[in-house]
């Protein structure tokens, strides 16, 4: 079991062209608001990551959401007073870095290049035991079943082990996701090398 009391999401600074997906973004965070889970996030004010924020931020208050951006995606993805607290930091690896040493988990909403490139490196992360944290795909409008299917193509393939595969967890439902992240328990040797304090050397 894993106690979460933040989680931190990553997702579109995008709307996506239907809106189930900005729709899924309101309902994760009134499930995050219904649970007392803060926000961690990528810190823009637009797409998906605007809506979430300003979910939380109303059910919750604006010290429930962290926002993390690095210094020239500010002025792109910052329209108007964000909520909550914003850190502006030098680079990619340093805004996932933080993101993850706030996060107890992680949640990947709908978005492109770079929310997969930031999900799956906590994937990634978990599988060389710099964290044992729960990671999730909230499966939209079936946005990531094609991305799901490959993870069990790998296996197959003998590239990733099954127990490995459970790393990413998924589901249609944000309450049922949720639940899928609490129960979840990494393996013995992971949570032994996360307790080695390997988050805090990723920032550097």
């Amino acid at each position: 079991m894993t106690e979460i009391k933040r989680i931190a999401v990553f997702c579109g600074s995008s709307t996506g062209t239907g809106e189930v997906f900005m729709k899924s973004a309101a309902l994760l965070g009134q499930e995050m608001v219904r649970r007392k889970i803060k926000l961690v996030y990528g810190g823009g004010s637009v797409g998906l990551m605007g809506q979430i924020a300003k979910t939380v931020a109303e059910g919750l208050g604006e010290d429930a959401v962290l926002g993390v951006i690095t210094e020239d995606l500010a002025p792109r993805e910052i329209s108007g007073a964000p909520h909550g607290e914003v850190k502006v930091v030098p680079d990619m690896h340093t805004r996932k870095a933080v993101m993850a040493q706030n996060a107890d988990a992680f949640v990947a909403l709908p978005g492109g290049y770079g929310t997969l490139e930031e999900v799956m490196e906590m994937i990634t992360w978990q599988q060389l035991g710099i964290h044992a944290k729960p990671v999730g795909f909230l499966n939209v409008n079936g946005l990531y079943t094609k991305l799901l299917s490959f993870f069990d193509d790998i296996v197959s393939a003998g590239f990733v082990s099954a127990p490995r595969r459970a790393i990413a967890q998924s589901d249609t439902d944000a309450a049922a996701l949720i639940d899928k992240l609490i129960a979840y328990q990494a393996p013995d040797n992971i949570i032994k090398l996360a307790k080695e304090g390997k988050l805090d050397q990723a920032r550097g």
